[in-house]
């Protein structure tokens, strides 16, 4: 195929009429044209845009299926064939279609091109040889392809197309490439080919067995034999077999992949230990029995110096399991440097006792661990980080230094603040600092002393530096009842454009109170518009403007349609929780807001907003709707890992007792098995909010009566 076939109807198709991911396509033929160029650097730049518009980050579009016939003629003439057939690959296995393309549409764009494709299999360069046997699979055409392949397979020396034939095979044809993938663990065959054959079989579905971990074993590392092959979901082999494992579901070959991973984090081999290190953090997040079994050879690498660094990340994911790790933890945070400052964080988040004192010692050089201290949880909430004389002393100290900068001084006064009158020694280094930190400052004198307090935080307030007159105001209001200088701040800033702070001036009216009363022109005025309200910020400010002027009216009528605006304009993805705000405020006002109720009902069908509108429809309406759809949609929202606490929250607002069988069944499930529920949006690692997930949930099974509380305590909470 010469090129002047290749591009001859080029100009005929309507590019300017199609879309990639920067807009109209009308620059593709320019960029096909390109590939064909002899200047080295335009074929370079033509490729690596065309990557980043008809192939944006696995993005494909009506214009990519466009593209294809001619990449196809290119590759079979000659032009940039490598990596042609590579990007037809990715296209035919990408499954995210975009702006009006048709499901599979470009997949059956490179499917008809595979004539072009397939005699690459009988290429004199092995490279391109392997290239195609890896597009051709991508397709799923096994019926065309399946015959090339195995014609090529039936005189292929080449070890890695061989092994590309062997994955191409598990894909296209699982059944049938069983024995192949079985035959290729033999010992005497090629690593690379071994690790495919193992990697098939995982495709091929097969069960696990002895001599899949033993080969497995005897290959380490992995990263190594996999580096000159094409399939980049496959580009970790280690962390890939222990992922498939978990996520078969079965308690064998849940336990295969804990062998595997506790076998090889006790490995001599540095490299195959940082392989398993990153497959154990994954698994840790995804099985609630992977802390437990892994945490005994995890915590025994922070004495390794190889590997303590990357050891720490996995020690993090334990939860409960990691307490056994203080003293590991303890002694690499004596040390000195960005390890010891990771394992002084590690130990606050394990034993925040045994850390304070650590954390003292070396303050200036502990900024992360300073950063954990002061999000330490206890329980559900976050608690003051443990309070020790030692540690009072060195935050003193730090807050005289005059380079003090970045997020330390907020660190700094939110320990401080935690504390309590405990901290009333550092009054006079916060009171130094005042107008040099004003807005984290006031929070930590009010806190520190209430009554020396009150005359700065007044100044503050009236005349100290602008960013920070309103945290003045609202501490000294905090501790002295006094809302004059609030009521004042909070009217500049009802009258300033920056949504964030609207937001937080309306919120901050909430405890004054009849006082506030005097703000209802500049709430209203506050107000945004249609054409306003275009920014997730905006749409915020509004919603919390319009709470806000009901509690001082008690009249609906002014956030009634505020929040049906919001919901209405907060349809993107983009906009989750603002959707969710909006519905939050829907539920506070209760049977007033059963206006709102249809776009309400449509949030049930999004799994991110599901719950808060549940929550939502009880409140405004609570005798209206048919709660097993409402119990349904709370469920869809935990069992997909959208809001899982709000999904609780959900079924404990819909009664324990209404609950079908099915319902219990499904939350059963997602509090006894193995699979950790996660919970975006909530604070801690995925094991301790999974963790508080199972106790609540098995709470409320107890309380629906389906399961004992012998029963329920006779099975400790993961973590």
């Amino acid at each position: 195929m010469d090129l002047v076939q290749v591009f001859t109807d080029l100009d005929a198709q309507p590019w300017a009429e199609l879309e990639h991911a920067y807009g109209s396509a009308e620059d593709v033929p320019a960029l096909l044209r390109g590939l064909a160029s002899e200047d080295e650097e335009e074929v370079s730049s033509a490729l690596g845009e065309l990557y980043g518009s008809i192939f944006h980050q696995g993005s494909v579009y009506e214009a990519t299926a466009r593209a294809v016939p001619y990449l196809a003629g290119l590759a079979a003439a000659g032009v940039q064939s490598l990596e042609l057939l590579l990007l037809l690959g990715e296209i035919a296995e990408s499954g995210d279609e975009r702006d009006g393309e048709a499901a599979g549409g470009c997949r059956a764009a490179v499917i008809a091109q595979l004539p072009l494709i397939l005699p690459f299999v009988e290429a004199d360069d092995a490279r391109l040889r392997q290239a195609a046997v890896w597009a051709a699979a991508r397709t799923g055409a096994a019926e065309p392809v399946l015959p090339a392949l195995r014609r090529c397979g039936e005189h292929e020396e080449d070890t890695l197309v061989r092994a590309e034939l062997l994955a191409a095979t598990a894909l296209l044809d699982p059944t049938g490439a069983a024995p192949a993938v079985t035959a290729g663990l033999d010992a005497g065959e090629p690593a690379e080919l071994r690790i495919a054959a193992v990697l098939g079989c995982l495709d091929a579905e097969l069960p696990w067995t002895s001599a899949h971990h033993e080969a497995v074993l005897s290959l380490l590392p992995l990263d190594a034999l996999v580096a000159d092959r094409f399939d980049q979901e496959r580009m970790e082999p280690f962390r890939y077999i222990v992922n498939t494992l978990l996520e078969r579901e079965t308690a064998a070959d849940r336990e295969a992949a804990l062998s595997l991973l506790d076998a090889v984090l006790r490995s001599p081999d540095a490299e195959a230990r940082a392989e398993a290190l990153w497959a154990a953090e994954e698994a840790c997040d995804y099985s609630r029995e992977a802390a437990a079994r892994l945490a005994a050879p995890l915590i025994r690498l922070l004495e390794d110096p190889s590997s303590a660094r990357p050891a720490l990340t996995v020690v993090d994911k334990l939860g409960t399991y990691a307490a056994p790790a203080a003293p590991a933890l303890a002694a690499l945070a004596s040390g000195g440097g960005d390890l010891a400052d990771g394992a002084l964080a590690s130990l606050v988040r394990i034993d925040p006792e045994r850390a304070a004192p650590l954390l003292a010692r070396d303050l200036p050089e502990r900024p992360t661990a300073l950063g954990a201290a002061c999000r330490f949880r206890d329980g559900e909430g976050v608690a003051p980080f443990p309070y020790r004389q030692e540690l009072l002393t060195a935050v003193r100290a730090r807050l005289t230094d005059p380079d003090l900068t970045g997020n330390e001084p907020n660190r700094l006064t939110w320990l401080l603040t935690g504390w309590g009158e405990r901290a009333a020694p550092a009054f006079p280094e916060l009171l130094a600092v005042l107008e040099t930190f004003p807005v984290f400052v006031p929070r930590a004198l009010a806190a520190a002393d209430p009554v020396k307090a009150v005359g700065p935080l007044r100044e503050a307030a009236i005349s100290g530096p602008e960013e920070g007159r309103f945290a003045a105001a609202r501490a000294l209001h905090g501790i002295a009842g006094d809302s004059g200088p609030l009521l004042t701040v909070l009217a500049v800033e009802l009258a300033g454009s920056d949504p964030r702070r609207l937001r937080e001036a309306a919120g901050a009216t909430d405890g004054l109170g009849r006082d506030a009363a005097v703000l209802l022109p500049a709430l209203r005025s506050a107000l945004g518009t249609d054409e306003d309200g275009t920014t997730i910020p905006r749409k915020d400010a509004d919603l919390e403007i319009a709470l806000a002027l009901w509690r001082l009216t008690g009249d609906p009528d002014d956030a009634v349609p505020v929040i049906a605006r919001v919901l209405a304009q907060a349809e993107s993805e983009w906009m989750r929780w603002t959707a969710v705000r909006a519905a939050k405020a829907a539920a506070l006002l209760g049977p007033a807001a059963a206006s709102l109720r249809p776009a309400l009902e449509r949030g049930l069908a999004v799994p991110e907003r599901a719950p808060a509108m549940v929550l939502a429809l009880l409140a405004v309406d609570p005798s209206g709707r048919d709660r097993t759809d409402l119990a349904d949609a709370a469920l869809t929202s935990a069992e997909r890992h959208a809001d899982a606490m709000g999904a609780l929250d959900a079924l404990a607002a819909l009664g324990p007792e209404n609950l079908s069988r099915p319902h219990l069944d499904r939350l059963t499930d997602l509090a006894e098995r193995d699979r950790r529920v996660w919970c975006p949006g909530r604070s801690g690692s995925a094991a301790e909010t999974d963790a508080r997930f199972q106790e609540a949930a098995r709470a409320l099974l107890r309380t629906a009566g389906t399961i004992s509380a012998g029963a329920a305590t006779a099975r400790p909470t993961t973590a």
